[in-house]
């Protein structure tokens, strides 16, 4: 029996070199591409029984022009940037993979936390630039230091990340405010998003994007924060309207960010949150480590497995 053709549009961030497609390709014709245009999608994918992608918009009329499609494998938890309805007009399988990066994502939030904290990137740069030499104490701080212990990290969104970030977060001291679709046993809860973003000192946002979360933290929300607050999304860009966050940063509405993510990447020139006060940044990378990337193309591998067998796990278009 000959093995199902299978393109992985965008594999280079998933694998730069460092791990092995092995297991895929013991049950599948691969073909991998580090990052595909969308126009380019037809001519590389006309006769592929599957997909692998992650970033590339995969709609409607790009399905249509794929005769033998018959599944879509997401490189990720999200799925945004894929048709769901549509897949499920035409009978295409799309399944996504959870769980793979939980712990080094909620690392890079209380990395986030930590930075903040102590201002940890503008102290180094002033040591660099000659402020410590020129110092006539031992020691030199230009910004308040915080001490998380019993600081209040506010939650949005609990699946597997927000798990790990309570759990990291209340290891350093801090109280855990939930807010999520339905209560969550064991942690104190939000009755509303609002009274998360108003007692907040540590607001981290972990929700998927859809119609419910796209833009949902505006300048209403944000106003609502303590002025010593800190925000900080590893999520999805899309769930911040940017100009809204910019310029609760640059008027002192709030302290400071924290984000991996934003809603146009590559992020444009003038992206106000390039420019703002206080504005930690960086290029979406929180489940990029070694060992999250490991787990997510074995567990690629499997729901393609699984699908061949006729045991579909992880299916979004049921």
């Amino acid at each position: 029996m000959s093995k199902p053709k299978i393109v992985v549009l965008d594999g280079g961030i998933l694998n730069p070199g460092d791990i092995s497609w092995g297991e895929i390709e013991s049950i599948a014709d691969l073909k991998v591409y580090d990052r595909t245009e969308y126009d380019k999608v037809k001519e590389i994918a006309y006769d592929a029984w599957g997909i692998l992608n992650s970033k590339v918009v995969i709609d409607k009329k790009l399905m249509q022009s794929l005769p033998n499609l018959k599944y879509i494998g997401m490189l990720a938890t999200g799925y945004n940037t894929v048709d769901i309805e549509a897949a499920k007009e035409l009978g295409i399988t799309v399944t996504n993979v959870r769980g793979y990066g939980p712990q080094s994502v909620a690392q890079l939030v209380m990395a986030f936390v930590l930075s903040l904290s102590f201002r940890i990137v503008e102290h180094n740069n002033q040591v660099h630039n000659g402020d410590w030499v020129k110092c006539k104490d031992y020691s030199f701080s230009s910004y308040p230091l915080i001490e998380l212990e019993n600081k209040t990290i506010g939650i949005f969104g609990f699946g597997d990340i927000g798990r790990e970030v309570a759990k990291m977060s209340s290891a350093m001291g801090m109280k855990v405010l939930v807010y999520s679709r339905s209560k969550k046993e064991g942690f104190e809860n939000a009755s509303s998003i609002e009274e998360l973003f108003e007692r907040a000192d540590f607001l981290s946002l972990n929700t998927p994007l859809n119609k419910e979360t796209e833009n949902l933290v505006n300048i209403k929300l944000l106003s609502k924060m303590k002025k010593t607050a800190f925000i900080i999304n590893t999520s999805r860009g899309g769930v911040i309207v940017e100009k809204d966050l910019a310029y609760a940063l640059n008027n002192n509405l709030i302290a400071g960010a924290g984000l991996d993510v934003l809603a146009k990447e590559p992020p444009s020139a003038d992206n106000p949150l390039l420019t703002a006060k206080n504005c930690y940044i960086t290029p979406h990378f929180a489940g990029n480590t070694f060992e999250a990337r490991t787990r997510l193309m074995h567990k690629v591998y499997e729901n393609i497995k699984a699908f061949l067998e006729g045991n579909p796990i992880n299916v979004l278009t049921k």
